[in-house]
């Protein structure tokens, strides 16, 4: 399964695309979204996700 992120509680900051370790995270039309081929959830890397880690919105990188 994938995380997502909820595009209305998207601040836009950017934090998320540059931490994730597998490119899975994009700005498509002023708002950034998750690549579900490409996200593990960052399995072998944390227990939790690091785009939901530096997120600066509560539950707006969310599994899928």
């Amino acid at each position: 399964m994938a995380y997502k992120i909820v595009a209305s509680q998207c601040s836009v900051c950017g934090a998320c695309e540059f931490e994730c370790p597998n490119g899975a995270i994009s700005l498509k039309r002023d708002i950034y979204v998750i690549d579900p081929a490409k996200c593990t959830e960052c399995e072998g890397h944390s227990d939790t996700p690091k785009c939901a880690m530096v997120c600066p919105v509560e539950d707006t990188c969310v599994p899928a």
